[in-house]
């Protein structure tokens, strides 16, 4: 079983590194699309209030439209995101999105995927077909699993790993790391291993689908009702959304997430009002249909059965949107024990197999390759990360595709990794790009400062604290790559005079 938990490890690891990474992220996305939108303040909405006044601005900026939406990212999102469809009279080129603050006043934000990039890219990826991408993911997580079960099967000393770190030993120092971050943090690892592939699984599974729809589309009409406009009817006066929404929140006990309105203005008007996904264990919302003049209650979809409510609460326990604070750090933390694990478990199959090497200065392709791409994957994804960070202070904030740019300069970072790891020794290859990410996340508060009214002190001082904590997460980061890079060298510099002696010593 050794040999299974090894080669599913190394084969998929380099993919599991960047879903672990991106993945982990994932549970503050919302504080990074804050701290990449320094426009909009960091204050949450006020939920029924900024609805009402969501809906009076679409009434005096869209008053033709067919369909107004409002959309709340979560709890902790502080603006409203609204979208419409114009009516048959208005321009082609007319607006159709805009971005509103707690008091209903449209900011203009920079353009940017923030946090929700990274999201995305642990199980879509990126500039691959996302099918196909989910697929590669997939196949990932089941690697995942085997080499979990498998290192469960051969782990002989479960316990005394719990406790068991010791640093300074070489390779021995690499497999108690390696033990440490699987054994302690198992339990959420096969949790979010497993849930990832639930959350996908009519993507892997779709017989089911096809063995009681016709086809797709009426399976995601009935599991996820999306109902069109209906035909109008002649004019009439919206009723307050305001109520509407204070009713639907009384009514379940937690707040809104979204607000759609079918033909607004008109008898036929109706307003469907959302739960949050973040309300709940289970991902899956929950809605109420109101008759848009009367505001009388006309329908609602309340998602149920034990399939449903098992794959809800799967996808919730995975997207850990429900949780609180402590909850959330405490996900946070297993996130970078997985990101560590599989680190840790890449660069144990280079030191392990450099000591049985015939010489070990000049190893063979195969190893070779392996100690390059380690070095491209696990450093490079947190320096293009870095990258994407400064990119988002730094380029103009009226270019034209702004966001996709921010993107590019993520993926042409980490590709300059992989050439500077396959032109350098892998040593100092190690050195140079683990100091250069912290130069980078040091960087990032420095230039937030320099760029926005938003820097660190600023932040303190005004009590905006998803903004000062930002930038501290990103100088622990700093500090925490120069200590690797330290490390690093210190290693370096005591293996020198030993390769000498062993070099000097006869045949």
């Amino acid at each position: 079983m050794a040999w299974l938990h090894t080669w599913t490890g190394l084969v998929l690891g380099w993919l599991l590194y960047a879903i672990f990474v991106t993945g982990t992220s994932a549970y503050f996305q919302e504080e990074t699309t804050q701290w990449m939108t320094p426009e909009i303040g960091s204050i949450a909405v006020d939920s029924d209030k900024s609805y009402a006044a969501a809906a009076d601005w679409l009434a005096r900026k869209a008053p033709g439209a067919t369909e107004w939406s409002i959309y709340r990212a979560g709890q902790r999102a502080p603006g409203l995101q609204l979208y419409w469809a114009n009516g048959p009279d208005a321009p082609a080129d007319a607006p159709t999105e805009a971005r509103l603050d707690r008091q209903g006043r449209e900011v203009t934000a920079r353009d940017t995927r923030g946090g929700y990039f990274l999201y995305r890219f642990h199980y879509d990826l990126h500039y691959i077909n996302w099918y196909w991408a989910r697929w590669l993911v997939g196949i990932a997580a089941i690697a995942m699993l085997v080499a979990i079960l498998s290192g469960i099967v051969t782990h002989k000393k479960i316990i005394a790993d719990y406790f068991m770190l010791r640093l300074g030993k070489g390779q021995r120092s690499w497999l108690d790391v390696h033990n440490a971050s699987s054994v302690l943090f198992l339990p959420f690892i096969l949790m979010i291993t497993y849930t990832g592939l639930v959350s996908l699984a009519t993507h892997y599974m779709p017989w089911g689908i096809a063995a009681n729809y016709a086809d797709t589309d009426k399976f995601y009409a009935a599991a996820f009702p999306y109902p069109d406009p209906p035909e109008k009817s002649g004019p009439a006066p919206l009723a307050p959304i305001g109520p509407m929404v204070a009713a639907a929140e009384h009514q379940w006990g937690t707040a809104a997430g979204g607000v759609r309105i079918l033909n607004p203005g008109d008898r036929s008007a109706q307003v469907i009002v959302s739960s949050g996904v973040d309300n709940s264990l289970s991902a899956r919302p929950r809605s109420l249909t109101f008759d848009g003049v009367t505001g009388r209650v006309v329908g609602r979809h309340d998602p149920s059965g034990a399939a449903t409510t098992t794959e809800g609460v799967m996808i919730g326990l995975h997207a850990g949107r429900y949780a609180r604070p402590v909850l959330r750090w405490l996900y946070l933390l297993s996130g970078l024990a997985g990101c560590v694990m599989v680190a840790s478990g890449l660069i144990l199959w280079t030191v392990k197999r450099r000591t049985r090497l015939a010489d070990p200065d000049k190893p063979h392709f195969g190893f070779r390759l392996v100690e390059k791409l380690n070095i491209g994957a696990i450093v490079g994804l947190p320096l293009g990360i870095a990258v994407y960070f400064l990119a988002n202070r730094l380029l103009p904030v009226a270019l034209a595709g702004r966001a996709d740019h921010e993107i590019d300069s993520l993926f042409l970072a980490w590709l300059a990794v992989f050439v500077w790891a396959a032109v350098r020794p892998p040593q100092r290859a190690w050195a140079e790009t683990t100091a250069a990410t912290a130069a980078l996340f040091a960087a990032v508060p420095v230039v937030n400062a320099l760029t926005t009214d938003r820097g660190l002190f600023a932040s303190l001082a005004a009590g905006e604290w998803i903004f000062a904590g930002f930038d501290l997460a990103m100088l622990v980061l700093a500090a925490g790559f120069w200590a690797a890079h330290r490390r690093i060298v210190r290693r370096a510099a005591e293996e020198t005079p030993r390769r000498r002696r062993r070099d000097a010593a006869p045949a």
